[in-house]
């Protein structure tokens, strides 16, 4: 083994020739899943230490629709030092009614903030009584600063400042507008809160220093176990967040896996390349008494330090991504990534990268092993060599280990199974289309026309590159044509379909005894308007049958209705855009027991059937009702859609406010809208509207920033691909040299030979070309229609734009690899050859 070490490091004085692509490759690899692996672990490890901040306390109880009672606050306080925030939405106006702008009004007490500090712009000062603190955006829009005045519901305000620091801003989740703070003393005034309005109710205790915050939790559970409030601590102050942080990460770090497969068909390619060119060396080291063992160690011992290089190279890039994003695009991120050394995703690409290195290097290096001298010296390495049972027994278990890493380390198992078994199904499917083009243009009738022929003949010539360009690149391009057939499919049915159907505003908080004046108000200025109207209560499922929510320990991703409180409603007839796919719908004026009808996937996650039992918290008080139907919704339609809709004689006797949409006539402009938006603002001070426009707006960024992100991760496979289109042209480039050589005495010009290799990647450029497409219209349908519910509608102009694009690429660069062959000197390259 010394000896083998000695030779593999004085055989790499010479340079690493031979080996870059093995360098280039792994670096690709290792430095997209270690940078994504480290970002996401700098934003959790920000969002872990500011945690206290972010959540406004060390832990946490929500209420909605209401307060505290006197003993649940009493409750509270035994646990630590306690603050009490309300949220509710709200339209902040100018003081003469001509604008309102939704915003999130927020009403805190004199001990609030308990972590962080609320910092206001120079000059401002902590709202008091009468006074309001605005966020910038919120000012800008109004027209507005400090010093001036805006109506919120019945009551006037002075602006005291604009808000520079919302501590706990990140702990309220989403919001549909920007904040306007308050002192908790001012909100009566405003008359917002109405039986049956919609707002929250935050309490935030401070803990003593060495009390655990799940033993105070359980603490006051156990003291008010009715109060149905919902409960967090500072460990997870944001799950929101944390949850779509993690996900994305995955989700990025499984492409960035897919990336590295790719780079690992570049290293088997270079590790085949550099041991061709070693043919003299090894058959020296034989000749010389040199066993079989020796030789496999001492260029296994170079593969491993050669991929140590570019390992390492991966690992300080990654280590670097998250300062080099808080740099670039820190102002897009939730939070300020926590910048250090994170250990275990460098650990883990390491480790994907040496067993990437190991999977794909291990049958060239078999090979070298088993070629006998004589058949080296005669220079048939690439076809001598024989790889036994043991050997793809070694890379079996390789694969595995591989595989199980990635499953260990995923936060959803099941999402990177699925992801493996689907990207091992595309390589073996590339795989065999790489051997059927090879096989399929051995057979094909030969072109009349001399440089056709030799085209074609380079597909399956032996040692052709054909089989592994089309699996490297083929995968690469299938991935990023996927995810254009996905971006153009969600992008087309946001500008299309949602405009066409959408209404134009949503109302909120109308009162129950005003929808009649709301109605009168809106067709005032928009006879053709259609309204619809809904009662509107709100509360968490509290049991599944006989069991508490509280008391399970997963719940599965799909069953969304149990994450805090839901929309709740109810009605005597099937609303429009639901459709019963179970059970049946209640007879109208029915007055047995309380019924309801569920969103059919939701029922589906939760294994729920007719007849079982579903119990929710209204105000407090416990409503159980029996499960009548299941629905399918068109949540295409931007309608109220509910996923429960309860039987009128279930909730009708609880206080309660109604919701509307507002459609208004294609020849609506900006200036009806306006005077819809001032009119029900006057009439209804604790109403509030939503333009739908700038909730699709704000959902076109957001989609925006994911694209970026996901194709970001989605160019390192291409650049891998590109990497290995490199080295496939390097390896290769002693037979094009031969053969330009042979043309060239034969009387071909320059231009000819050429064209030849022109011909050559055009072919190969439209066969890649081709089976992407493929790939990904059937991946991107499935994507589209099956996972995110969307209807088959792509882009196909930007989606063959991209195709095209990649073709494009793989001809430019396969002739600029043509080119030292086309220089070289037929004399020169005869005697080298």
């Amino acid at each position: 083994m010394k000896l083998a070490l000695r030779f593999a490091l004085r055989d790499l004085r010479g340079g690493l020739t031979g080996l870059r692509l093995l360098v280039v490759c792994l670096f690709l690899g290792v430095a997209a899943l270690a940078g994504i692996g480290s970002l996401t672990a700098s934003i959790n490890a920000a969002l872990s230490e500011q945690g206290q901040t972010i959540l406004g306390g060390d832990i946490a109880f929500d209420l909605n629709q209401r307060s505290a009672t006197p003993d649940e606050r009493a409750t509270l306080e035994k646990q630590g030092e306690v603050t009490q925030i309300t949220r509710m939405r709200a339209m902040v106006a100018r003081a003469d009614g001509a604008d309102a702008v939704l915003s999130e009004l927020k009403a805190v007490d004199a001990v609030w903030p308990l972590y962080g500090t609320f910092t206001l712009t120079p000059g401002g000062a902590r709202p008091d009584i009468g006074e309001v603190a605005l966020a910038d955006t919120l000012a800008d829009r109004l027209g507005v600063k400090r010093g001036g005045q805006v109506r919120i519901g019945d009551t006037l305000f002075r602006v005291s400042g604009i808000i520079a620091e919302e501590p706990d801003r990140l702990g309220s989740g989403f919001t549909f507008g920007p904040t306007a703070i308050v002192a908790a003393d001012s909100l009566p005034a405003t008359g917002l809160l109405q039986p049956g309005s919609i707002y929250e109710t935050h309490y935030r205790v401070r803990l003593p220093a060495g009390v655990d915050p799940q033993a105070a939790i359980a603490r006051a559970n156990a003291d008010a176990p009715q109060a149905g409030w919902e409960t967090r601590d500072r460990s997870n102050g944001s799950p929101g967040t944390r949850r779509f942080i993690d996900r994305m990460g995955q989700f990025l770090a499984l492409v960035g896996l897919t990336a590295l497969v790719v780079a690992g068909i570049g290293v088997g390619n270079g590790v085949a390349s550099y041991l061709d060119g070693k043919r003299p060396g090894i058959a020296t080291l034989k000749a010389l008494g040199a066993s079989s063992y020796t030789i496999f160690l001492t260029y296994l011992f170079q593969i491993i330090l050669v991929s140590l290089i570019g390992l390492l190279a991966g690992l300080v890039v990654g280590a670097l991504l998250p300062r080099l994003v808080t740099v670039l695009a820190g102002d897009l991120l939730p939070v300020p990534p926590r910048l250090g050394l994170y250990p275990v995703p460098l650990a883990t690409s390491a480790a994907y990268g040496l067993l990437t290195a190991l999977l794909f290097a291990l049958v060239p290096l078999v090979r070298a092993r088993h070629v006998a001298a004589a058949t080296l010296f005669r220079g048939g390495l690439g076809q001598g060599g024989k790889t036994g049972r043991g050997v793809w027994i070694a890379v079996l278990v390789t694969a595995a280990l591989i595989a199980v890493l990635a499953i260990a380390t995923a936060r959803e198992p099941k999402l990177a199974s699925i992801f493996l078994v689907a990207a091992v199904v595309l390589l073996g499917l590339l795989s065999v289309l790489g051997a059927l083009v090879q096989w399929i243009a051995a057979r094909l009738p030969r072109p009349s026309h001399p440089l056709a022929r030799l085209a074609l003949a380079n597909l399956h010539r032996p040692g052709a590159q054909t089989g592994r360009l089309i699996v490297a690149l083929g995968l690469g391009l299938s991935l990023f044509t996927t995810l254009a057939v996905v971006e153009t499919n969600l992008s087309g049915q946001m500008a299309s379909s949602i405009p066409a159907t959408a209404p134009s505003f949503f109302a909120l908080d109308i009162p129950s005894d005003g929808v009649a004046q709301f109605r009168t108000i809106v067709k005032r200025q928009a006879p053709a308007a259609d309204i619809v109207t809904v009662p509107s209560l709100r509360g968490p499922v509290v049991a599944i049958r006989d069991q508490r929510v509280s008391d399970m320990k997963d719940i599965p991703e799909d069953a969304w209705i149990l994450r805090g409180d839901r929309g709740l409603t109810y009605a005597d007839t099937l609303p429009k855009g639901n459709s019963i796919v179970d059970g049946k719908w209640w007879p109208k004026n029915y007055t047995g027991e309380p019924l309801v009808s569920v969103d059919i996937r939701a029922a589906k996650a939760l294994d729920l059937k007719i007849g079982d039992m579903l119990t929710v918290a209204v105000l407090g008080v416990e409503i159980p009702a029996r499960i009548a139907s299941f629905r399918e919704i068109d949540w295409d339609s931007m309608g109220l859609n509910f996923g429960m809709i309860f039987s009128p004689n279930a909730l009708e006797g609880a206080p309660h406010s109604y919701l509307a949409t507002i459609a208004l006539p294609g020849g609506a402009g900006a200036a009806q809208e306006k005077a819809i938006n001032r009119d029900v603002i006057r009439a209804f001070p604790s109403a509030s509207l939503i333009r739908v426009k700038e909730v699709i707006a704000s959902l076109g960024d957001l989609l925006g920033q994911l694209s970026a992100a996901v194709r970001v991760a989605a160019s390192v496979a291409i650049a891998a691909g590109i990497a290995v289109l490199v080295g496939a042209i390097a390896a290769a480039r002693a037979s094009r040299t031969y053969d330009a050589v042979l043309l060239k005495l034969l009387g071909a010009t320059r231009r000819q030979v050429l064209a030849v290799q022109a011909m050559e990647y055009t072919l190969l450029a439209l066969i890649v070309s081709g089976i992407a497409l493929a790939v990904a219209a059937g991946a991107g349908w499935y994507l589209a229609t099956q996972t995110l519910g969307l209807q088959w509608a792509p882009d196909w102009t930007v989606v063959l734009l991209t195709l095209a694009g990649g073709a494009l690429l793989t001809l430019v660069l396969g002739l600029i690899g043509s080119l030292p062959a086309l220089a070289a000197r037929p004399a020169r390259a005869l005697r080298e050859l």
